[in-house]
C-alpha cells in the first residue's frame, strides 16, 4: 500500500483515534480484494448510533484512495435534512465526478471540496472524456426543463455507468442510507410529505458487481425496513457492526485518546476505565474529554467520579447524546409501560419474551394486543431486538443503553434512584480477581503501546528511582515527578526531533526516554541518534540534568548495549512495573 493519506476529513478527528476493529477491516479487505474480479456483493452495515461505523466507511474510502488500485471509491453522506429534489441530484453528482476526478488527479482537495457542474465539463472537454461532459450537458438540460427524474437517473447511475464504460470498478458508500426515504422533497421549499421512494433507485444497482453498493444506518430497524421494501433483502449482505471493541482493543483506545486528549491515567485506572466504559471507544472518549469539573482519572474514585457524571449528567456528551437518541427512538411510546417493559428487557437481554410473559412478569393492566403494538414500535424504533416469530422480543446486549435507561427510568419505575457509583466500585473489585490475565494483557499490549504505558507507569508512582526501571542506571536518587509528556518534539538547525516520554522531577532531573518496539535487536546506529538527541536537548535546557533511558522490546545488539553502557543511558527490554 502507498502511504496512507486522508483526503476525506474523517469525522472521528484525529485519526489515530480510530483504534482496533482489526477483524472487521479483515473481513472487509477480503470483500474488497474480490471487488476487481466482479465477485463483491452490495453490502449494508448495520449498527446502532455512536457505534463507529461512519469512521470505519471513511477509514475504508481513505484507505482505497491512498492505495491508488483498481476500486475507486465513492462516498456520500446522506444528511438528516430537508433537500430539494433537483439540488440533491446535482450535489450527489458533484460529489461523484469530484472524488472520481480527485482519485484520477491525485488531488485531495476535491474529496472536500467538489468541482462546480461547469468546471466539472471543462475538466471533461480538457481531458477527452465524454461521460462527464455529456452528464453536465445532461444534468442541466433537465434542470431547466424541470425533468428532476432523468437529472436523478443521470446522477444516481453515474458509477454504474463509469465503471462499465471505463473497465474499472467502483464502490459506493451511502452513508445513512435509511435518510433518503426521509428527506428529499419534490416541493421546493421542502414541505409537505418527502419522497419516501427514492431508494428504491438503487433497486437494479444494488445487484451491480462492477459498483457494488456498501451503505450505512445508525437505526437498524429503519434501515432494514428500507432495504426489505426498496431492494430486496437478498441484493445486500448485512454485517452488524459491534459497538465495543475487544477487551484488548479497548485497552488500547483509552491509552490512544488519553494520549492524544492529554489526560494523565496509570496503567491501573487504565484497565478500569475500559472496564466500566465496557470497551465502547464512545463511551471512552467521553470519560477521557469530559467537562466532569473535579475530573482526575489516575485514581479508582476519581474514574468512577467520572463515569457516572457522563451517564447521570444531563449536560455530559454521553448523557446528551443518548438522550437525543432515546427521545427518537421511544417518543411514540413514551408512556410508563413502555419504559417499564424496555428496562425489563434491557436488564433481562439474554432470552426472548412474549407479550404475555411480560404481561405476567411485570403485571401490566393491558391486554396482550396492546402490549404487543408497544413491543412492534420498540423493535422498530431499535431499541429491542425481534424473534423469529412476531411474539419474541429480547433486549438488545448492549451494557451502555442498560445504563442509561437505568439511570433514566429506574427511578420512575421502581421507585428509587439506582446506585451506579455503587456498581462501578463492585466492578472494579472484580478486577482484582482476573489481575493474572489483566498483567499478560498489557504485557501484550506494549508492543503497540510501550511508551504509553511507561508514562503511565512513571505517573502511577511518581517517587521512584529510574534504576527501579531501567538498568545501567548511574544516578539512583529518588526522582520527584511534576510533569511528564509524550512524544515531546524540538528542534535545531530546521532539524526536527521527537523523544517518546520526558519526565521531569522537582530537582531539576530530567527522564529522558526513547522506546522502540520492533521485535528485533536495534543497533549502534539508533542509538547513535539516540545520543545526539540527548545531547541537541542538553544545549537546548544546560540547567537541567539529563537522565538518557532506552526501552527496546526487541533486545540491543551487543555493540549498542557496550554504547550505553560507556554513556551512561539506562537499558531495559520491558516495562518492570505497571
Amino acid at each position: 500500500m502507498q502511504n496512507m493519506q486522508y483526503p476525506l476529513t474523517e469525522k472521528i478527528g484525529n485519526p489515530d483515534l480510530l483504534v482496533g476493529r482489526e477483524k472487521e477491516f479483515r473481513q472487509f479487505d477480503k470483500w474488497l480484494s474480490r471487488i476487481p474480479d466482479k465477485l463483491g456483493k452490495s453490502k449494508a452495515i448495520l449498527a446502532r448510533r455512536k457505534s463507529g461505523k461512519t469512521a470505519f466507511v471513511q477509514r475504508i474510502f481513505n484507505r482505497l484512495w491512498s492505495d491508488n488500485g483498481a476500486v475507486i471509491p465513492f462516498y456520500f453522506d446522506i444528511a438528516d435534512r430537508g433537500v430539494w429534489y433537483p439540488d440533491f441530484a446535482i450535489k450527489y453528482y458533484r460529489t461523484f465526478a469530484s472524488q472520481y476526478i480527485s482519485f484520477i488527479e491525485r488531488d485531495e482537495e476535491l474529496v472536500n471540496l467538489p468541482l462546480t457542474l461547469e468546471q466539472i465539463r471543462e475538466y471533461g472537454l480538457k481531458n477527452s472524456n465524454k461521460l462527464l461532459v455529456d452528464d453536465i450537458d445532461s444534468l442541466l438540460i433537465d434542470k431547466k426543463r424541470r425533468l428532476h427524474d432523468s437529472m436523478w437517473d443521470t446522477a444516481h447511475s453515474a458509477p454504474h455507468r463509469f465503471a462499465a464504460s471505463l473497465n474499472t470498478r467502483f464502490l459506493v458508500i451511502l452513508d445513512e442510507f435509511q435518510n433518503i426515504t426521509q428527506y428529499i422533497y419534490r416541493d421546493q421549499n421542502c414541505s409537505g410529505k418527502p419522497d419516501e421512494t427514492l431508494a428504491g433507485s438503487f433497486h437494479s444497482y444494488s445487484e451491480s458487481k462492477i459498483a457494488p453498493l456498501l451503505v450505512t444506518g445508525s437505526y437498524v430497524g429503519w434501515l432494514l425496513k428500507v432495504i426489505h421494501q426498496y431492494l430486496e433483502a437478498g441484493r445486500l449482505k448485512p454485517m452488524r457492526l459491534s459497538p465495543y471493541l475487544t477487551q484488548e482493543e479497548g485497552l488500547q483506545a483509552v491509552y490512544k485518546y488519553a494520549q492524544i486528549y492529554k489526560e494523565p491515567i496509570t496503567n491501573e485506572t487504565a484497565v478500569q476505565i475500559n472496564e466500566l466504559c465496557l470497551s465502547d471507544p464512545f463511551f471512552i472518549s467521553c470519560v477521557i474529554q469530559s467537562d466532569y469539573e473535579d475530573i482526575n482519572l489516575t485514581t479508582k474514585e476519581g474514574v468512577i467520579n467520572t463515569v457516572n457524571y457522563e451517564i447521570t449528567d444531563e449536560t455530559a456528551e454521553m448523557s446528551l447524546n443518548w438522550g437525543e437518541y432515546i427521545e427518537k427512538t421511544v417518543k411514540r411510546v413514551n408512556d410508563r409501560h413502555a419504559k417499564n417493559i424496555l428496562l425489563h428487557l434491557s436488564q433481562h437481554a439474554s432470552r426472548y419474551w412474549t407479550p404475555q410473559e411480560i404481561k405476567d412478569e411485570l403485571h401490566i393492566e393491558l391486554d396482550v394486543n396492546k402490549i404487543q403494538e408497544k413491543l412492534l414500535i420498540m423493535s422498530e424504533a431499535d431499541v429491542i431486538d425481534r424473534g423469529v416469530s412476531n411474539i419474541q422480543f429480547k433486549g438488545l446486549s448492549d451494557g451502555t443503553l442498560n445504563l442509561i435507561l437505568r439511570n433514566r427510568f429506574e427511578e420512575e419505575i421502581k421507585g428509587f434512584m439506582p446506585d451506579l457509583k455503587q456498581d462501578f466500585r463492585t466492578q472494579i473489585e472484580a478486577l482484582k480477581t482476573n489481575e493474572r490475565e489483566i498483567q499478560g494483557m498489557l504485557n501484550h499490549l506494549s508492543g503497540k503501546l510501550a511508551e504509553h504505558q511507561l508514562a503511565a507507569a512513571f505517573l502511577s508512582r511518581k517517587q521512584f528511582a529510574l534504576s527501579d526501571f531501567f538498568q545501567g542506571v548511574g544516578d539512583t536518587t529518588v526522582l520527584n515527578l511534576i510533569d511528564i509528556q509524550e512524544r515531546v518534539i524540538f528542534q535545531q538547525d530546521g532539524k526536527t526531533m521527537e523523544i517518546d516520554v520526558v519526565a521531569e522531577s522537582n530537582c531539576g532531573r530530567v527522564v529522558f526516554v526513547e522506546v522502540k518496539k520492533t521485535k528485533t535487536q536495534i543497533g549502534l546506529k539508533t542509538l547513535k541518534e539516540f545520543q545526539e538527541k540527548r545531547e541537541i536537548y542538553s544545549q537546548q535546557f544546560p540547567d537541567k540534568q539529563i537522565l538518557p533511558a532506552f526501552l527496546s522490546l526487541g533486545g540491543l545488539t551487543p555493540d549498542a548495549l557496550q554504547f550505553c553502557q560507556a554513556q551512561g543511558i539506562g537499558t531495559a527490554y520491558r516495562i518492570e512495573h505497571f
